[in-house]
């Protein structure tokens, strides 16, 4: 059985630097979802939805982990196998944090693949100053490895078993509104788990959260875990 189970979004990571989409002022008013977030914008414009990616994977390079993601990797320090996290964002910052027991449904900002041969790649190995990378086994063009609308998340069947045998599911960071994710904590509870919510505004699932605590991640999460790890210890 997991103790606590852990769903992460766009908030925490706004912390830490990295624009949102949905907020005024997001992504989607630059480049609209059609354009760079599907698989029909890429075969339209394949250099136009690589230049947006590469943007977005160097300033990956540039954040680091908040309060909030350090807090989350003191709460699996302290669970171990007990503690398992799936976030929706794609920057790795919790891989910087040191998180391990952690499952990304929506890909990675480092990685990419041939769309015809699926030879997967990290973005330090291509060129990324020329036009379209290309895939160096069958000449190819090479997509970044991230889900998009339209597309299959990754680690569904694992998530799903997960929120069938967790204690608490929380989600932090997320507006609850960005299907299958904003489904899970249906899932969680009616498998029997307590649902808790970190974020800054009211999720749009809301209605399915037991505990709403309402504010930035990187103020609440630090305390929150040390109650936590104090009640585990206790």
């Amino acid at each position: 059985m997991i103790k606590y189970l852990v769903l992460t979004g766009a908030g925490i990571s706004a912390e830490s630097g990295i624009r949102t989409f949905r907020d005024t002022g997001g992504l989607w008013e630059e480049y609209p979802v059609e354009l760079v977030a599907s698989p029909e914008g890429f075969a339209a414009d394949p250099k136009f939805v690589w230049d947006f990616y590469i943007k977005r994977f160097k300033q990956s390079l540039e954040v680091e982990p908040n309060p909030g993601h350090i807090a989350l990797k003191r709460l699996e320090d302290a669970l171990g196998d007990k503690f398992h996290l799936i976030t929706q964002n794609v920057d790795g910052i919790h891989r910087k944090a040191g998180s391990k027991r952690l499952l990304e449904m929506h890909g990675r900002l480092d990685q990419c693949y041939c769309i015809s041969c699926h030879r997967q790649y990290n973005m330090n190995e291509i060129d990324l100053a020329g036009d379209v990378p290309i895939c160096t086994a069958c000449g190819s063009l090479l997509r970044p490895n991230i889900v998009w609308f339209g597309e299959v998340p990754y680690y569904l069947y694992e998530i799903e078993e997960m929120l069938k045998n967790c204690e608490v599911f929380m989600i932090v960071g997320t507006s609850g509104s960005v299907y299958p994710a904003a489904g899970f904590v249906m899932t969680a509870k009616l498998f029997g788990a307590r649902t808790v919510a970190i974020n800054l505004e009211k999720p749009d699932n809301l209605s399915f959260i037991d505990e709403f605590y309402q504010g930035r991640a990187g103020e609440i999460l630090p305390s929150f875990v040390e109650k936590i790890i104090g009640d585990s210890n206790g």
